[in-house]
């Protein structure tokens, strides 16, 4: 079913490496996806098959062995991830960020180390701003990085870390006062650390632990973590581009992007979800007839393909406005709040169609109602994308009085 979510004026390389995510994700993900997510299983055979097509250096520079694509093409991937799987689209996305957040602001001794293994998949990413009881206000961040000679000591616990435990490399924000004096502005003195470590859970490296997995309503199968650091000593060439106080502006580079991420991984969950439920509606038969027959359930789906198409729409205009080195965070807010709210309501419409069958797992749908929610909470809640959003009309629009 490809008549939804249509994207005009792609390359042949861009329809071509859409086309194969697709098949890959029919062939691959979408027939074992829910046995995996019942048993909570790490999707490694899938992982294994996304590091062959090269997913995992997409955005990577074609110098760094990456693929050097656009965030349009890699927002169009994910899209048909989280279609079939939306974990396996986290364990791809927390990555990515990494990569990016290093392709932009790193030294050229920290491109030249992580990039390539990074685009092969053998480094893998996670990034690490939240804290417990933290929630969206990073200013409140209290981990610290202190400078010991050629050294950083690292203190304090983060929360909420996909791929927590299968990374290798976490971005790590905490704040650093070191040349900033009492007084600075919260967000002038953070600083993104680089913190290498093996895989696993427990102490993964002296000082840095990982106590095991948050056992979660969906979303399963990807590692989602704490982190406790307690005198975890790194060099200080891993602070990411060299100079501390920088932290809180790289994040958030990252986090923009990530709200693509968030807001194509919405438009593929809406997707399947609407695929499923106009599936089952030809399927279902209720007074003589299919459901789908009966004008309300043509109305719900008219308002389920209405919110797909539109979804799509805003993502791949958020997309292109980054892709075109413009400032997107307006475009990205927008996009991120609407694909997240319409994904909710398209599934829990399919759910709808679904009737009783809905509530069993045995059916697919019954997954994705358990996994929506989390977009709506991911890189940023709705009020966060909100506030986001009203100020910066409030700045295009600023009163001439």
């Amino acid at each position: 079913m490809t008549r939804l979510a249509q994207t005009s004026g792609l390359t042949d390389v861009q329809q071509e490496i859409v086309s194969t995510v697709r098949d890959f994700v029919d062939k691959e993900i979408i027939p074992v996806a829910t046995g995996l997510e019942h048993r909570d299983e790490y999707p490694t055979e899938i992982v294994e098959g996304l590091k062959e097509l090269g997913l995992f250096g997409l955005m990577i520079p074609e110098e760094y062995g990456g693929l050097g694509e656009s965030l349009l093409t890699y927002a169009l991937c994910v899209e048909e991830i989280a279609r079939g799987w939306m974990s396996v689209s986290g364990i791809i996305n927390t990555h990515f960020i990494v990569a990016y957040m290093l392709k932009q602001h790193g030294t050229q001794e920290q491109k030249d180390t992580f990039l390539p293994r990074m685009a092969l998949g053998e480094v893998r990413g996670a990034f690490s701003m939240s804290e417990p009881g933290l929630g969206s206000d990073v200013s409140a961040i209290t981990s610290k990085g202190v400078r010991d000679g050629e050294e950083y000591v690292l203190d304090g616990q983060k929360m909420w870390l996909t791929n927590g435990g299968t990374s290798t490399l976490v971005a790590v924000l905490c704040r650093s006062d070191e040349g900033h004096p009492e007084g600075t502005a919260p967000h002038k003195s953070m600083t993104t650390f680089l913190v290498e470590k093996e895989p696993g859970f427990g102490e993964v490296r002296p000082g840095l632990t990982i106590p095991g997995k948050i056992d979660k309503m969906g979303y399963k199968g990807v590692d989602t973590t704490e982190l406790i650091m307690d005198g975890l000593r790194i060099p200080a060439n891993r602070v990411l581009g060299g100079t501390t106080g920088r932290g809180f502006y790289q994040m958030m580079d990252g986090v923009e992007v990530g709200r693509v991420n968030v807001a194509a991984r919405g438009c593929g969950v809406a997707q399947r979800a609407f695929e499923l439920g106009v599936s089952y509606a030809q399927q279902r038969r209720t007074f003589g007839k299919p459901i789908a027959q009966h004008q309300a359930i043509q109305f719900k789906l008219a308002e389920m393909a209405t919110k797909v198409e539109a979804a799509h729409a805003m993502m791949v205009n958020a997309a292109r406005k980054k892709d075109s080195g413009e400032r997107n965070d307006l475009e990205a807010g927008m996009a991120k709040y609407l694909a997240s709210e319409y994904c909710k309501e398209v599934v829990e419409d399919a759910f709808r169609i679904h009737g009783g069958y809905g509530f069993s797992k045995e059916y697919e749908i019954e997954r994705l109602y358990r996994e929506a929610p989390m977009l709506l909470i991911g890189e940023g809640t709705a009020e966060i994308q909100k506030m986001i959003i009203g100020r910066r009309l409030l700045e295009e629009y600023r009163f001439q009085g």
